[in-house]
């Protein structure tokens, strides 16, 4: 009994022990040295500084640049007409046809009118009369031979065939068709000899010296123009032509949101033509601006188009752009600082905010880049 006593006791005092022993924490360091596990701070290694992505930089340089605003358009005449006939009739003369130059006041078509005609001559023959008798009474007021109410009966009676005369010649001359203007008979919709009735087509008339580029610029453009602006208009001909700008619409498209802008180009020999497809160019006035391969154009991470450049502290800054022009020698941009360091190789590859190397492009690398730009046009 005592026997079993001491084992049982023995068990307790080696299960206290073992417990003590787990409660140092010293079993962790079995089969190691602990020295060699946990080694002091000095000696652990130092965490290696991150690796800065490298970028390839220009800094363009300046110039002044016009900003060059193109517009799909096309050609029509300066003035329009369609020639109407005020009265019926026969048709009796019709001295003009398609192709002819006409000037203002001239004769384009004639209704039979004889006895308009006739009116207008006994007009004429009665209003001579009239003046006759106006000057056998005024010399006899002179001596006293004639009453003052028969010298204003004489009177009355010129100022009525003068009146009656005007208004047979004005009866006449709505048989007639004339010119408003200057210009090119385009289209003849009658013959000679058949009837018309009043408010018929004679002929169409077109003004063709200035000829009209007709555009419509954007919203974003309209304020970069201005009245007297120079413009070259390219026609699909391939010739280019110089106008200048003579009307700018002050009211939108409510279907484009566009705005109607005119060129009036010199045409006095009528060599273009009204409804040509045109491409009008305004040069506006010079801004201080850069050039710079397309493919430098990125974007930001709120949807914005710029570029990104390296600034003094090495990190990375997005700048909005202005696009100016596009020429074959890359994109002209406005609202870039100066001196600012452009990337043009990597800017894809980093953020705002980013700190890179910053490596100077050498210049082959660059002209490269511009020639691929204007090899894609």
């Amino acid at each position: 009994m005592s026997k079993f006593k001491f084992h049982k006791l023995a068990a307790i005092v080696v299960l206290i022990v073992f417990a003590g022993w787990v409660a140092t924490g010293a079993f962790s360091s079995v089969g190691s040295d602990a020295q060699a596990e946990k080694p002091s701070a000095a000696e652990q290694p130092k965490a290696e500084a991150p690796l800065l992505r490298t970028v390839s930089v220009v800094v363009p340089p300046r110039q002044a640049h016009a900003r060059a605003i193109r517009i799909s358009g096309l050609t029509e005449a300066d003035k329009r007409a369609v020639l109407a006939t005020r009265v019926g009739g026969v048709i009796s003369e019709l001295p003009v046809k398609q192709g002819d130059r006409v000037k203002t006041g001239d004769l384009v078509l004639m209704l039979d009118a004889e006895e308009k005609v006739s009116a207008v001559a006994n007009a004429k023959q009665l209003l001579a009369q009239r003046q006759a008798e106006i000057d056998a009474s005024e010399r006899l007021a002179k001596s006293g031979n004639l009453p003052k109410l028969q010298l204003d009966t004489a009177r009355s009676a010129l100022a009525a065939a003068k009146s009656q005369l005007d208004a047979a010649e004005a009866e006449l001359a709505r048989n007639e068709v004339k010119a408003p203007f200057d210009g090119v008979i385009d289209r003849v919709a009658v013959e000679l000899g058949s009837a018309i009735m009043q408010g018929g087509e004679v002929a169409t008339i077109l003004s063709l010296d200035p000829i009209v580029a007709r555009g419509e610029v954007s919203e974003r453009d309209l304020g970069y123009l201005k009245i007297g602006d120079e413009a070259k208009v390219r026609l699909v001909s391939g010739d280019v032509v110089e106008g200048t700008v003579r009307y700018i619409s002050r009211d939108a498209s409510s279907a484009t949101r566009t705005f109607r802008v005119e060129i009036a180009i010199p045409n006095a020999d009528g060599a273009i033509p009204a409804g040509m497809t045109a491409e009008i160019t305004v040069q506006t006035a010079p801004t201080d601006a850069i050039t710079l391969p397309r493919s430098v154009v990125t974007l930001s991470k709120d949807g914005d188009l710029g570029i990104r450049a390296v600034g003094a502290d090495g990190k990375v800054a997005f700048y909005p752009i202005d696009l100016i022009d596009d020429t074959q020698n890359g994109l002209v941009l406005a609202g870039i600082p100066d001196g600012a360091q452009v990337i043009v190789a990597g800017q894809d590859l980093v953020k705002e905010g980013d700190e890179v190397n910053a490596v100077v492009a050498d210049e082959a690398a660059v002209k490269k880049l511009v020639q691929d730009t204007s090899g894609t046009q």
